[in-house]
């Protein structure tokens, strides 16, 4: 078979230091901010020169987490409930005979001036923390923006919880940084196969754990701590 290779050319740093909470779609929760830092080879002021003036931006990426040593032809899409199997070409399953993922995100602004430069400052990714990128490239919306496309999974996206998370508990996380979590939450972090009302979640968000349980469509913050690898 023909293989061909890629180069890593930025990360992301982000507040999710794990899979579990990320977003299931990027642009779900515009308030999650993220970053793209080049690699040294890549670092290069007029790299990016003219990005400047578009708002939105396609990251290509690997889905580095997975381990998964062959491909399957189908998959279960939590969409469907885990209950039925497509072809993996029909869904955005990592598990992919070639582990890359695809993101739409907003580009805030490019950090000129600072020791990592150029930086992109994005928000709406759906990457955890240290997620490689493999290529970006300006989202274009006379061509890239199709609203009347079918969607072949054919199941629209539930209604937002409604999140309850007393004063106290939120001021342990960075004011900049709140309403990134309180929108992460209200898009259901749970599994799509998970319903126990009585179950305590854990969610690593920006260096704490976020314990929260659900009921009757109301996720309600029961904790935070400090996060432990």
């Amino acid at each position: 078979m023909a293989e061909v290779s890629m180069q890593v050319i930025a990360h992301i740093r982000s507040d999710f230091p794990t899979k579990f909470g990320l977003p299931r779609q990027s642009g779900l929760s515009d308030g999650l901010k993220a970053a793209v830092v080049f690699e040294p080879s890549y670092r290069r002021l007029e790299a990016v020169r003219g990005l400047e003036s578009f708002s939105h931006l396609w990251l290509i990426w690997q889905f580095s987490e997975v381990k998964q040593a062959e491909w399957s032809p189908t998959v279960r899409p939590p969409r469907l409930g885990g209950n039925r199997r497509v072809g993996v070409f029909a869904t955005r399953s990592p598990f992919r005979p070639n582990a890359i993922g695809l993101s739409s995100v907003r580009l805030e602004r490019i950090g000129w001036d600072e020791p990592d430069a150029p930086v992109l400052y994005i928000t709406g990714a759906d990457l955890m923390d240290g997620t490689p990128i493999l290529d970006i490239k300006p989202y274009l919306p006379y061509t890239d923006a199709h609203p009347d496309a079918a969607d072949g999974l054919g199941t629209p996206f539930a209604h937002p919880l409604r999140v309850e998370c007393p004063d106290t508990l939120l001021q342990k996380i960075p004011p900049e940084k709140r309403e990134g979590l309180l929108t992460a939450l209200a898009e259901d972090p749970r599994p799509a196969y998970q319903s126990d009302e009585a179950r305590v979640y854990g969610m690593p968000y920006a260096g704490q754990d976020i314990r929260f349980r659900v009921a009757k469509g109301v996720l309600t913050v029961c904790e935070i701590v400090p996060w432990e690898k």
